[in-house]
């Protein structure tokens, strides 16, 4: 007993914490952090290392030990944030889309964003119609391998990347019809600026998304992207609200409201229900940060935000860091020469790889799913229904800045659209609290979905990551392993 306070008291009383950062090219950087650095410093440390200046659409994702995902607090000290021991493990992700990332001043930046949007077409989030899918691929086969050349790509060549959670024989056909016709000579600068054109006109462009339930206890994604709120249900868009529409975002428990004022006064209030009160809170939060990058004009209107009505009741909360609009007008002003670029190329990654050796999955989600995630349907069974109704004020806002194509293509009256031909339903990495109550249940839809059953197999199946197990054995420190687990949650 005395030995276990006492090694408790000593890792307690430790100066320095390693800190493992996984960028978006799956390469990770490791550094050695003091005990009460704040987030700022180990996001300086991780743009420094990338030579990226247009810093300001990313962030630090980090999981707890319940499994919920957390975006780093700059102003706050990283190990009171951190509920797990060291050694701590993050991701580095985009937190704010750029809503034109054409726009952006440098070639790094862009490809950092180009990186982010591939992975989430790879894990679903970015979900679009079939035509849509296969220029993006194309433009992805060419950053990645250049022209065609039969010569290098034999028949088939297409099969062996993975682009997408399941694709068929047809849609690879398109895709190396496109790449071997209609993009020869493009450079990897330039197939990448078309890839991130085309993306920034799709309706998941910027989604990252929550799982929630409605009133009517139906299953729903809600997201915040560069111009609005929006709800994705089936194949649609079921809901959106642009920045200037939203006057209030609040939760209470697993009960999440968004107060919204639309054309002719109307006057909106929508309801959902999170997996669990963290989770709620989590969405919360994203939707305030949210809300103040992409809708203020500057960064001196950010004022502190309650998530009840009465300000000294529920949580409270504070939009840390410049605007959009501050952020485009620092970027004009970067003068130097342009940073080198080292591409990943077709080196494989961990979590997105480009190119895969397995078999192709046409019809069913592909089996590589990590330990401790669950399917969407399962995260949605704990969710509660309720209704709820009450007045809001209206408040008059200026217009969010939008690309006028991007707007012209939102624009739909009521705000439903079709996004694909398919259900939206992204990969199991996007459940903040995966639920593994009733492990019977839980192993037969596994089967159905064309999950692995057992922990053992989905372990098996994480390609190029190391297991618990693995790390174990190579002797190296339980925390470590833990923080291995953890890695494998973030997307």
């Amino acid at each position: 007993m005395l030995s276990r306070l006492m090694s408790g008291s000593v890792r307690n009383l430790e100066r320095e914490y390693l800190c493992t950062v996984r960028l978006l090219d799956d390469t990770e950087y490791t550094c050695t952090i003091q005990r009460d650095a704040k987030g700022q410093y180990l996001f300086d440390l991780i743009c420094h290392h990338l030579n990226l200046l247009e810093k300001d659409y990313f962030g630090i994702r980090y999981v707890d030990p319940d499994k919920q995902r957390h975006w780093l607090e700059f102003t706050k000290s990283i190990s009171k944030q951190m509920k797990s021991q060291p050694p701590f493990t993050m991701c580095l992700r985009v937190k704010f889309y750029p809503p034109d990332p054409a726009a952006l001043k440098e070639e790094i930046t862009r490809y950092l964003i180009f990186l982010q949007i591939k992975r989430d077409l790879y894990h679903g989030r970015l979900l679009c119609k079939t035509s849509d899918a296969a220029m993006l691929a194309a433009y992805i086969l060419q950053a990645e391998i250049g022209n065609y050349d039969p010569g290098k790509h034999p028949e088939g060549y297409s099969s062996k990347f993975q682009f997408f959670p399941k694709h068929s024989e047809k849609l690879e056909r398109r895709i190396a019809e496109i790449h071997k016709t209609e993009l020869i000579g493009q450079t990897p600068e330039t197939a990448e600026l078309k890839f991130l054109q085309k993306a920034q006109m799709l309706e998941t462009y910027g989604v990252d998304p929550h799982p929630c339930k409605d009133v009517s206890g139906n299953p729903a994604f809600l997201a915040f992207t560069p111009f609005g709120f929006v709800v994705l249900q089936g194949n649609k868009r079921v809901h959106f609200l642009k920045w200037h529409e939203v006057t209030k975002l609040k939760f209470e428990g697993k009960t999440f409201h968004i107060y919204a004022n639309q054309k002719e006064d109307k006057k909106i209030i929508l309801t959902f229900f999170a997996p669990t009160p963290e989770a709620c809170k989590h969405l919360w939060k994203c939707g305030v940060e949210n809300q103040a990058f992409y809708k203020l004009e500057k960064s001196s209107q950010v004022r502190m935000v309650s998530s009840s009505n009465l300000f000294f009741k529920g949580s409270r909360f504070r939009y840390s860091g410049r605007v959009a609009k501050e952020v485009m007008e620092q970027s004009a002003k970067i003068k130097r020469e342009p940073p080198e670029i080292h591409r990943a190329g077709l080196v494989p990654s961990r979590s997105c790889p480009s190119i895969t050796h397995g078999p192709r999955l046409s019809s069913v989600p592909r089996t590589r799913r990590r330990a401790v995630h669950i399917s969407i349907m399962e995260g949605l069974e704990s969710l509660r229904d309720s209704a709820h109704s009450t007045p809001v004020r209206s408040v008059s806002h200026s217009d969010s800045f939008i690309p006028r194509s991007r707007s012209q293509a939102m624009d739909s009256g009521d705000g439903t659209a079709v996004i694909s031909d398919e259900t939206y339903s992204p990969s199991d990495s996007v459940l903040p609290t995966p639920v593994a109550e009733h492990s019977q249940e839980l192993a037969v839809s596994r089967q159905i979905n064309g999950a692995p059953c057992s922990i053992e197999e989905e372990k098996e199946s994480e390609a190029g990551t190391p297991t618990v197990g693995d790390v174990t054995e190579l002797g190296v420190d339980s925390r470590v392993a833990g923080a291995v687990q953890s890695a494998q949650l973030i997307t």
